[in-house]
């Protein structure tokens, strides 16, 4: 039975997160007969080895090396807490000096070509995994567990689409059973960079900010895991925000449908891709605390039994805008539809929510708010002779908004859902700008401004406490 557990950030970011860490891994060593060990980088790390990167590319020569200084303190000082004066320190010391001299040797190549791209980028910010795993490896030996680091890049084959790069699973699986297969029938233990992969001729390549999740769901695919646990530093995923909403609750239980919707609509726990590995081989995917491992946390699984008709989450997503295309004239036109969306792909922006009314005169859809300029003006060019013939009335933007969204699977067939969020949300005053409900039926998502955002998850999550 293979187990793979992943660690976050702020789970391997100090001396005694990474003593706990190894203590978990110890107790599952103890329960499964197989263990991968899935690291991100040291809390924080990543974002500084972006800024000196992006610090470099500006022609600062300044920035890059404060912070290779401070990244390399902070690794030192754990290393020493850790394993301090042994041998084992010694030899990660060097392979430390070696990663953080090599990034800086990329930072003035950047600083003298004053450019960065996306392929540099990648080599830079995988050095933070790295590093990381290097550690842990070595504090498992010292207590006396067998374990090894890899660099996932002997692992994970990917495409080379530099900084969102995605995975060639057959070639990833040959690969990765073969490096792992011998070192896990020995009994080690494999601590394995997250967020990192190359392309099959041996270029690093990163899966995205947040990668590490969809790291561990990778392999728990190719090594036929039977579970895959994410430990993070909250105690699952919550009924809703806990910043807006303090009565905000751990859920026990969620199917990956429910998952798949709060990942995308805000739910900042999970890697929105990280489901799909997992829902394809039906692995169970659960969700700790690092930090109180006691606690039960979340398991996602592929069906949760559904008989109530309740809502189980509330999430958001702030800072849009919702873009409206309006005239008499689009009335029963054929392709208005398809020639917006087909001009917003060619800007590479992706669209979170569409509403259409029932009357064909008008279409509003979300996204970010710092793409509404560049898609208002491609669709004015797309549209440039409807709106001159007056067919189409106005392309515009109402900004600062917010998408809210419910979910839960018991709400499918559910007579009153809707009536009861709407009720609520109109005795607190909360006015709804546009709604999309999809086919599932295991979501409704409401925009609202984004000053009564607070107000509207607290609303929802009053009807997810109250007995039904």
């Amino acid at each position: 039975m293979l187990l793979v557990m992943k660690f976050g950030g702020t789970s391997v970011g100090s001396a005694e997160a990474i003593r706990r860490a190894s203590a978990l891994i110890l107790q599952s060593r103890e329960q499964w007969s197989k263990v991968v060990v899935v690291s991100s980088a040291m809390s924080g790390i990543t974002d500084q080895l972006l800024q000196g990167a992006t610090s470099a590319a500006s022609g600062d020569s300044t920035t890059y090396r404060e912070l290779s200084s401070k990244i390399r303190k902070r690794h030192f000082q754990v290393l020493a807490e850790l394993l301090s004066g042994s041998s084992e320190a010694q030899a990660i010391t060097a392979e430390i000096d070696q990663f953080i001299d090599r990034y800086e040797s990329l930072c003035r190549a950047v600083l003298v070509l004053g450019e960065l791209t996306p392929r540099a980028l990648d080599a830079m910010t995988s050095i933070g995994e790295r590093l990381s795993i290097r550690i842990v490896a070595g504090y498992l030996r010292h207590l006396g567990q067998a374990a090894q680091a890899i660099d996932a890049s002997e692992l994970l084959v990917t495409d080379d689409s530099f900084q969102c790069a995605a995975p060639l699973l057959e070639q990833t699986r040959i690969q990765t059973e073969a490096r792992l297969g011998p070192l896990l029938d020995d009994g080690s233990v494999a601590v394995v960079t997250g967020f990192i992969g190359a392309t099959e001729n041996g270029i690093i390549t990163t899966l995205g900010r947040g990668g590490s999740d969809f790291s561990a769901a990778i392999l728990g695919q190719v090594l036929q895991a039977a579970e895959v646990w994410i430990w993070t530093d909250v105690d699952g995923i919550m009924t809703a925000d806990p910043r807006l909403v303090s009565e905000a609750r751990t859920i026990s239980r969620l199917s990956y449908r429910e998952v798949a919707e709060l990942a995308f609509y805000g739910a900042k726990v999970l890697h929105p891709k990280t489901i799909r590995p997992v829902v394809e081989n039906n692995i169970p995917l659960r969700i700790k605390n690092t930090f109180q491992p006691e606690n039960e946390g979340t398991l996602i699984i592929e069906a949760v039994s559904e008989n109530n008709g309740k809502i189980k989450a509330v999430t958001a997503i702030r800072k849009l805008s919702l873009v409206n295309v309006e005239g008499k004239g689009m009335l029963g036109v054929p392709g208005i539809a398809a020639r917006t969306f087909a001009a917003v792909a060619r800007s590479q922006i992706s669209v979170l929510l569409i509403s259409q009314a029932s009357s064909e005169q008008s279409i509003c859809f979300a996204v970010p708010d710092g793409a509404t300029d560049h898609i208002i003006e491609a669709l004015e060019g797309e549209f440039a002779d409807e709106i001159s013939r007056r067919d189409i009335d106005r392309i515009w933007a109402q900004r600062d908004v917010s998408i809210v969204t419910v979910v839960g699977a018991g709400m499918r067939g559910t007579p009153g859902i809707s009536g009861r969020l709407f009720t609520a949300l109109g005795d607190d005053v909360v006015n709804i700008i546009a709604i999309a409900q999809g086919s599932s039926e295991c979501s409704i998502s409401m925009v609202v401004t984004d000053d009564d955002t607070r107000a509207a998850e607290k609303s929802i999550h009053n009807l997810i406490i109250e007995p039904w």
